[in-house]
């Protein structure tokens, strides 16, 4: 039989041991397709032969998963950010409320570790996995009448064929982020973030991060990376305003060289029972930063509008440099 697109599948796993493989615990609500990275090596040789000769070996091995863009989910972006920020799996309390706290927070003055895990992809005709994946980049965007979109690469020691699926997984239930849900807030660094909100003048937004974690290949006994060191990640925010007061003091603020904090707030459904801090699955953006380049002016249905990046950075005026906070219904990742 055929492979069959519709009956492709991505598994995830939590790894105990980094890069020791796991059984899938998890069905991820997106698509995307493993690749083996391995490359081989065929020697030039001088053996009196015109044509070439068989020869090749492969010196290193390595696997990449490539996640589709998708809608964001308040339960499955998470796994990203265990996988990109810092290896958080299990939300906290929040107070007696129903609602757990995902708090992703990038690194400052001591380098975070990642969560790996073991990812099961394929059809009904062949299985595959990748074990000790992490995540090399992510992204969330968003824009007016869609849902808030994420997408990643995840690199891997390996790709293996494996004989089925772990069975027995339930679909897990999740519930889209939504753009128009999104609040916007500009604050001075002297201030305190997410408390002066910009309304009606965000068309649209994404978040690029290159994580920083790196697989190292290391003499080690084994084809595959060795382990991950962490680096400095790379975070742009890029933000289309309206072309209003608002937007107007931002491109003041970058000819002045002025750092801001900049929050961008999603929430969604009630959870069942009210914590002390939230009462709503969330998501909030938080950055510091200067502002780095403004576009010219560009139009959207009739109205002006502008673009401007912003560099995300430590400020030490606010104390402040990158979090992503999730906040939904599950005590730990399934």
């Amino acid at each position: 039989m055929a492979g069959i697109k519709r009956l492709r599948k991505l598994q995830f796993g939590k790894e105990t041991t980094a890069g020791t493989p796991v059984p899938a615990t998890t069905i991820w609500r997106g698509t995307g397709t493993l690749e083996d990275k391995r490359e081989p090596y065929f020697p030039d040789e001088d053996i009196g032969y015109i044509a070439p000769v068989n020869r090749a070996v492969f010196p290193f091995t390595q696997g990449q998963l490539d996640l589709d863009e998708v809608p964001a989910t308040f339960e499955q972006l998470p796994y990203i950010l265990a996988m990109g920020v810092d290896g958080v799996v299990t939300g906290s309390a929040d107070g007696t409320g129903s609602d757990k706290i995902y708090t992703y927070a990038f690194p400052t003055t001591a380098l975070k570790t990642p969560k790996t895990f073991t990812i099961e992809g394929g059809d009904n005709e062949e299985v595959e996995q990748m074990a000790y994946a992490f995540a090399e980049s992510f992204k969330l965007s968003g824009k007016a009448k869609e849902p808030i979109m994420m997408s990643a690469t995840l690199i891997g020691a390996n790709v293996s064929v494996m004989a089925n699926f772990t069975g027995s997984l339930s679909l897990p239930t999740v519930e889209d982020i939504l753009f128009q849900k999104t609040k916007l807030y500009i604050d001075a660094v002297s201030g305190t973030i997410g408390t002066t909100q910009i309304p009606c003048t965000l068309y649209e937004f994404s978040l690029d991060v290159t994580t920083g974690f790196q697989a190292i290949y290391a003499a080690n006994g084994d084809l595959a990376f060795c382990k991950i060191n962490g680096g400095m990640p790379d975070i742009k925010l890029h933000l289309v305003f309206e072309h209003n007061a608002t937007s107007k003091d931002q491109k003041a603020a970058w000819r002045s060289l002025t750092p801001k904090l900049i929050q961008l707030k999603s929430e969604g459904s009630a959870v069942a029972t009210a914590g002390t801090t939230y009462t709503k699955k969330t998501l909030k953006v938080n950055v510091a930063g200067m502002w780095e380049k403004f576009e010219k002016l560009g139009e959207n249905n009739g109205n002006d509008v502008l673009e401007g990046d912003f560099r995300v950075a430590y400020d030490p005026t606010a104390a402040k440099y990158a979090e992503i906070i999730v906040v939904n219904e599950l005590a730990s990742l399934p």
